[in-house]
């Protein structure tokens, strides 16, 4: 009798336990029961989002090369946006800048995998127009980058994500100005700065020559500057104290260049020479293998890119500095225009910039990344 009235008062213990906790009912659940589900439900939620988001946004980027460190800075920014805005990002280039038609075969193949978007940076765009128009008819938006696709068909290209090389020559021209700004003040006769560029009809390099030649004029004085040399910038003024001297070879060839660069090193009146690209700085270190013209204390040598010759010139004192695309950022500019894009969003050109470097920054992680060899 005593064991059964104890096993009663326990069960009525036992009963009174769970009606307190809740256990008797679902409608009486404990708020921390409530928030653990609702947090549960919540993060499940944003996992799903997250998944759809992801699927839903696949960018296609083809490049102009794959093995040049330029290229592998751009995918680098690439791959870099795509993570940090949530969607998948392939990237693929052709063995080298002639392989037209196998560039062309990646872009149908990223064509036919229906992406939301696809970053192009043609080798040819004429050979390209067939794969735009497809892409165009599937509804596929497509971002340029780098030198991007000139001259394609009106709309086809949403916007671009590239250097503003007139910008860029403009910084050079600041850049080199602060070095030679004293030279220019306390000269007691003409002084001569030159200009060396690789040709007069390439887009990019026209404005890299040109934004350093105007800026320069402009830091120095338009009434005291008189630009030679070349046809495509000449603008003389006789008497003028300051001669801004432009040199163009007659072809793309390596020795022509160095010649052209040589008859500028040769002037005696010389403080500084500018080479608008990884050729032209090229042209001007062969060039003073015989002259020993530049370097730290002699005539002040910059130059715009990057590439090996160029960085030890720069690491040997030769050049004082020069300024550098920043192809990650191109390739990061690139993704998150191609994003936008794909949402519908309307889109502009963006400027991804130009960095001036040296000897002394050389190894900043900003800097270093877009020093390509």
């Amino acid at each position: 009798m005593k064991k059964r009235m104890l096993a009663v008062a326990v069960a009525g213990l036992m009963a009174m336990s769970l009606v307190a906790c809740g256990g008797g009912s679902s409608s009486g659940s404990s708020e921390a029961e409530k928030t653990t589900a609702a947090q549960a439900d919540s993060s499940k939620a944003e996992e799903t989002k997250a998944e759809a988001s992801a699927d839903g946004k696949k960018i296609n980027v083809i490049a102009k090369g794959f093995q040049h460190q330029f290229w592998k800075a751009v995918e680098k920014g690439a791959m870099q946006a795509g993570t940090d805005l949530g969607v998948e990002v392939s990237f693929q280039g052709p063995d080298n800048e002639s392989a037209i038609a196998q560039q062309i075969e990646y872009l149908d193949a990223a064509i036919a995998q229906k992406p939301t978007a696809i970053c192009f940076a043609a080798l040819d765009t004429q050979a390209s127009l067939g794969s735009i128009q497809t892409a165009m008819d599937a509804g596929i938006p497509i971002i340029g980058f780098d030198s991007g696709v000139p001259d394609a068909p009106a709309g086809a290209i949403k916007a671009n994500a590239s250097t503003n090389n007139l910008v860029a020559g403009q910084l050079a021209a600041k850049e080199t100005y602060e070095l030679i700004k004293d030279k220019i003040e306390g000269a007691s006769g003409t002084v001569r700065i030159g200009v060396v560029a690789q040709e007069s009809n390439s887009q990019s390099i026209v404005e890299r020559t040109k934004g350093f030649v105007e800026e320069m004029t402009k830091l120095v004085g338009e009434d005291k500057v008189s630009v030679e040399g070349h046809d495509s910038l000449k603008k003389e003024k006789a008497g003028a104290p300051v001669v801004i001297d432009v040199g163009i070879p007659a072809e793309v060839k390596d020795a022509d260049g160095a010649a052209v660069a040589s008859a500028i090193l040769e002037k005696s009146d010389l403080i500084a020479i500018y080479g608008s690209n990884e050729f032209a700085a090229n042209a001007i270190i062969t060039a003073n293998e015989g002259l020993d013209k530049i370097g730290e204390g002699k005539v002040v040598a910059v130059g715009f890119d990057a590439g090996k010759k160029q960085l030890q010139a720069i690491k040997d004192g030769l050049f004082a500095g020069s300024v550098t695309q920043d192809p990650v950022q191109i390739g990061y500019k690139a993704v998150e225009l191609a994003v936008k894009a794909a949402n519908g969003e309307s889109v502009s050109d963006v400027d991804t910039g130009a960095l001036w470097y040296t000897k002394d920054n050389m190894e900043d992680p900003k800097i270093a990344p877009c020093l390509y060899e």
